[in-house]
């Protein structure tokens, strides 16, 4: 007697599921395993992979605490609901809080150089921190203040990294090698941060017209 693999035992009485060998109509063939289908980073990242203090570099009532704010939009121009920002950076005196930075430790108590935000309230993201100051730039000269920043969200299959640079350091933003190398004004105005009423707004375009200008690192 043929059995229908699809039909519903009895629940009110117990029962061995029927695996999905050759013959039960699931399986027409051998078993071959193929390679795991790719995955994008989102959405879930911005549930489990926030903590409730990441936002803050720094604590809100840090002696010159900034936060840095904007949203997070994709190629139809459609804010991101729930990606998830990571920032990375020096402290004001241009040292890391990291035991490789030849420099010597960070002297500033309660800097982590670390935040992490999931965009909120319209695709938006924030970060409590410090300004950071300016860190050598391995030729001899120094990179102008910015903040490193990767971004994960749906559809992207890996992290896409930029930088946060601030608007109002036009003086080191003309020496910087990476602003130098990018091909033009357009390229240079989407890493740069507006100064605000309490800190800085940069919005990150992962495509379509202004399009965020992304590193491969």
């Amino acid at each position: 007697m043929s059995v229908n693999p699809l039909d519903v035992p009895d629940p009110t009485g117990p029962y061995q599921p029927r695996s999905g060998r050759r013959g039960t109509g699931f399986l027409d063939g051998p078993l071959q395993l193929g390679p795991t289908p790719s995955a994008t980073v989102g959405p879930y990242l911005a549930i489990g992979l926030t903590w409730e203090d990441g936002p803050y570099v720094v604590a809100p009532d840090t002696p010159g605490a900034i936060w840095i704010r904007g949203t997070v939009s994709d190629g139809n121009g459609d804010v991101v609901p729930d990606a998830m920002i990571e920032t990375w950076q020096a402290d004001p005196d241009g040292r890391f809080d990291h035991p490789d930075d030849p420099r010597g430790a960070v002297a500033r108590p309660g800097f982590r150089g670390y935040g992490r935000s999931y965009t909120a309230d319209g695709g938006r993201y924030g970060i409590c921190t410090l300004k950071p100051g300016r860190v050598p730039d391995g030729d001899g000269g120094l990179q102008s203040p910015h903040v490193d920043v990767s971004v994960f969200a749906r559809g992207l299959l890996d992290r896409v990294v930029t930088r946060i640079y601030f608007a109002d350091e036009a003086e080191a933003n003309a020496e910087d090698a990476v602003l130098r190398s990018l091909p033009d004004d357009a390229a240079r105005q989407t890493l740069l941060a507006t100064p605000g009423a309490d800190g800085y707004t940069l919005d990150i375009r992962l495509q379509g017209e202004r399009e965020t200008v992304f590193f491969a690192v």
